[in-house]
């Protein structure tokens, strides 16, 4: 039993309230079922005091509960490897927050550690470990955090990066994540928009300091006014694009259905039937399902 007042947190992280709350409910209801991890350490004025490895929730909840003692498992580690040991064992939970887990990354990247020893602590992968390193550098939170969530792959985010500010460069980015089966479904559009939201609110997810509003004048309601047509240009070109390559593959299908030895392949496959709304567009309505 040691007296928590005496307790330093190395490496203290923000917690969900609610499973926060559930802790200090379980405790005081059945009691603590593993005690906090700590090493000793000497004071100036002669007292001990004790770095804390692993059990700040559960430090917190005693707190909470207004004990001030809590039983602790003692070790003897240097200050060095106290510190890494609690911030790997936050990291290999993989239940703390995306930016947590960045933050933790980085910062073993800052004590000196490479890929594979990172990837040792933590139980995570080299190719993870060295992607999201590359993505930090780049300073990419918005599309780690993406990454972290499962909206993007890893390998299509890099790629999107290396693509800089060309447009056509990360859809091929996209395009090849669909290819792969790595990005489909609802899945590819998180990943649109958490592009767009990267183009047009930037890379960082912390807004900072917010800009001054420009004065509004004759001069700014113009160039809104042609930024506003250029964008409404824009949208119509593609617009006008996608109708194209529409016509085209309805004008290719409609030759393909009319092609006898084409459908009787197709109905050897089980393949003859298609939406109704397609039939009707090459006016094969016979061939609704």
């Amino acid at each position: 039993m040691i007296d928590i007042a005496a307790v330093e947190v190395l490496n203290p992280r923000e917690r969900n309230d609610k499973v926060f709350d559930e802790i200090v409910v379980n405790i005081k209801r059945v009691g603590l079922k593993k005690p906090i991890t700590v090493t000793a350490r000497g004071a100036a004025d002669g007292s001990t005091r004790y770095l804390l490895v692993c059990g700040e929730g559960r430090l917190k909840a005693f707190t909470a509960l207004g004990e001030t003692k809590i039983p602790a498992l003692l070790i003897d580690v240097s200050d060095e490897d106290a510190f890494i040991m609690s911030l790997a064992e936050n990291i290999a939970r993989r239940q703390c927050r995306p930016l947590e887990l960045l933050a933790g990354i980085e910062q073993l990247r800052e004590k000196g550690y490479n890929t594979k020893a990172i990837a040792n602590k933590t139980g995570l992968t080299q190719t993870y470990v060295q992607g999201i390193l590359t993505l930090l550098q780049q300073g990419e939170q918005r599309l780690i955090v993406a990454v972290e969530r499962g909206e993007i792959p890893l390998n299509a985010a890099i790629a999107i990066v290396g693509a800089g500010d060309d447009d056509k460069a990360i859809q091929n980015a996209l395009q090849e994540a669909y290819e792969a089966g790595t990005l489909r479904g609802k899945n590819l559009l998180d990943a649109r928009k958490v592009i767009e939201r990267r183009k047009t609110l930037g890379k960082s997810l912390s807004h900072g300091t917010p800009r001054k509003r420009e004065a509004v004048t004759s001069t700014s309601l113009v160039r809104t006014y042609q930024k506003e047509v250029e964008r409404q240009k824009l949208m119509v070109k593609k617009a006008e694009f996608a109708q194209h390559k529409l016509l085209f593959v309805v004008s290719a299908l409609k030759q393909l259905m009319s092609d006898d030895h084409f459908m009787t392949l197709l109905r050897a496959e089980g393949l003859d039937s298609m939406s109704k709304q397609l039939a009707e567009r090459v006016g094969l309505a016979r061939h609704s399902a």
